[in-house]
């Protein structure tokens, strides 16, 4: 074999080609605003539809600054599985239920069953 080693590198890891002669697509800088001051600073690109609110990064809504006041809609809440299992059935019969499936896995692992109301 030769003296010379091939060396190689990782792939993936490095592109071989320049960044010379790229340009980034155009972007603009929108600024939102909550309700106690906080100021968040989104990059949209040029073209982009700009969302009334956005969520900031401590988890509060901020309003998009000399923008329109979002309005709030008329649709019906959601509707959770608790709120439509209370449809089906009341507080009393499922915790009669729940008590039946307690008792029932009690008597598989032996143990002593609790009196039925």
């Amino acid at each position: 074999m030769s003296d010379r080693s091939l060396r190689g590198m990782r792939l993936g890891a490095q592109s071989m080609e320049t960044e010379a002669g790229v340009e980034p697509a155009p972007r603009q800088r929108v600024e939102y605003r909550c309700e106690d001051g906080e100021q968040v600073f989104v990059m949209f690109a040029a073209e982009a539809e700009i969302p009334p609110t956005w969520t900031s990064k401590t988890g509060k809504e901020a309003i998009l600054v000399n923008g329109e006041k979002p309005v709030d809609s008329n649709d019906k809440p959601v509707r959770t599985h608790w709120d439509m299992l209370l449809e089906r059935r009341s507080v009393d019969e499922l915790e009669q239920i729940l008590e039946d499936r307690l008792n029932k896995l009690r008597e598989s692992r032996g143990e002593k069953v609790s009196a039925k109301k």
